[in-house]
């Protein structure tokens, strides 16, 4: 799949000062610790501390979880019952289409824009990728095409709950469906509507593909493909309550 462009960078350096100096000199905009914007790009650049110049990837601790036969947290609670500000995604990690013509959209993303076949629901859904996670776009058959839901990375299976929690603390008629794992996949989940009736979905621990050649995608029938264990879908999550509307042009009042 061919880029758009290039959203941001971060360079280490031994000499953190003097080089944003440079770049505040160069005409970009700093921003505090390192961190610079553009004029159209918004925060685009960050300068960090290393031993020798290099280009920087971002440095993420992963949670530790105690389990049989593995300690890696000893004598302090879990990070999840500790944290107490509100969950921030890190990443939009994929969307979900609906399509009247499911073949010919599949064949669009894979035979024109490059995308990757992970896993299939026979003849009615294809997870597809353009990175190394297990679906970037879910394509599926539908009576009208639309936007299904968009899916939003956090942390893990604690910042989904968290995260579900806080919004629904403030309107619980936001909740769709979780707490559950997908079977393709593998990600924990929570989905909730938005105001104008679109799905999103907190999501972690998501399967990821780093070597095309030790992945055979699957094809997979009915519900099973849907998810592993948690509570089962509502009728409004496979069929939304405004699809007959969407399907006729009319207006749904908010």
């Amino acid at each position: 799949m061919a880029l758009h462009g290039l959203a941001a960078l971060t360079i280490g350096v031994p000499n953190v000062e003097e080089t944003a100096r440079y770049y505040t000199d160069f005409g970009l905009t700093p921003l505090g610790e390192g961190r610079f914007a553009t004029v159209n790009g918004g925060e685009q650049f960050r300068v960090s501390h290393a031993l020798t110049r290099r280009v920087r990837q971002p440095e993420l601790t992963a949670t530790p979880y105690n389990g049989p036969g593995r300690i890696e947290r000893v004598g302090i609670q879990a990070p999840g019952v500790l944290r107490e500000g509100p969950v921030r995604p890190r990443k939009l990690g994929h969307v979900v289409l609906g399509s009247v013509d499911y073949l010919a959209t599949l064949r669009f993303f894979t035979e024109g824009l490059g995308f990757k076949l992970s896993d299939e629901v026979r003849g009615h859904a294809a997870f597809l990728r353009c990175s190394t996670d297990h679906h970037n776009v879910l394509v599926q058959q539908a009576p009208v095409a639309f936007l299904h839901h968009t899916s939003w990375q956090v942390d893990d299976v604690d910042d989904v709950g968290r995260g579900a929690m806080q919004m629904l603390a403030d309107d619980p008629e936001r909740h769709v469906w979780g707490l559950g794992r997908h079977h393709v996949g593998s990600n924990f989940f929570w989905y909730l509507r938005d105001p104008a009736g679109n799905f999103s979905e907190y999501y972690s621990d998501m399967d990821c593909i780093v070597d095309d050649q030790l992945w055979e995608p699957g094809v997979w029938e009915g519900m099973r493909s849907l998810y592993n264990w948690g509570p089962p879908p509502p009728p409004s999550f496979l069929e939304p309550e405004d699809l007959a509307a969407l399907m006729t042009g009319a207006h749904q009042p908010g």
